[in-house]
């Protein structure tokens, strides 16, 4: 007799780290790789840009519907960026993709981070970590895309992220992008193996079958 898992929920993971450690590229390489991981989509105040698209890219919100999600407490996490606009995640995408069996993927800070983990502690976080300071500072100025100014400001905001690393279930160093990457995916393998409500339904599913 054939024995069939029931859809399990899915997984919230968490990726961090400091600007220029490359988890953005991580993070696509998961996804692109994966067929039961999305990214979150978040909802933010800023304008829609040329080719952005309501609900693919960011849920566009006006202040006062920001405010609003806010107050009905509609986001495991949101931030307001430089005092000009908000994002946050939704917390209803969110539990509609886990609920369906689809893992979601949040690329976030690490305040972020410590917001999401109180709000939903069984979150797999991951930090991701350059191999070291000087290595990210480079890698910072290489980028070609911020002033000397900014690339300093995200220098010292590294510095303040790495100092909560001791928060996060796992670090990944990514001094090699592919073995990042597969360091990432080992974690996800290792916690989908370790997921209690997986044990559970196994547990029920096997005491179910006739002797």
């Amino acid at each position: 007799m054939s024995m069939d898992i029931p859809c399990r929920k899915g997984r919230l993971i968490v990726l961090s780290g400091p600007s220029g450690v490359g988890k953005g590229t991580i993070g696509s390489r998961l996804i692109a790789e994966s067929n039961d991981l999305c990214f979150s989509v978040s909802a933010t105040t800023r304008p829609m840009r040329e080719g952005e698209v309501d609900g693919v890219n960011y849920y566009f919100k006006t202040i006062d519907e920001f405010q609003r999600m806010i107050d009905n407490g509609e986001f495991l996490e949101y931030m307001n960026v430089f005092g000009r606009n908000y994002y946050g995640t939704p917390r209803a995408f969110v539990e509609e993709k886990l609920n369906s069996g689809i893992s979601v993927l949040l690329d976030i800070d690490v305040n972020g981070a410590m917001v999401v983990k109180d709000n939903y502690p069984e979150a797999v976080m991951i930090f991701i970590a350059p191999p070291s300071l000087a290595e990210l500072h480079r890698r910072l100025v290489g980028r070609g895309t911020d002033t000397p100014e900014a690339i300093e400001r995200r220098f010292g905001e590294a510095k303040s992220e790495l100092a909560l690393l001791h928060k996060y279930d796992y670090v990944v160093v990514n001094d090699d992008l592919e073995l990042a990457v597969q360091d990432v995916f080992g974690i996800l393998r290792t916690t989908a193996l370790s997921d209690p409500v997986r044990m559970q339904e196994l547990f029920e599913l096997l005491n179910s079958e006739p002797v």
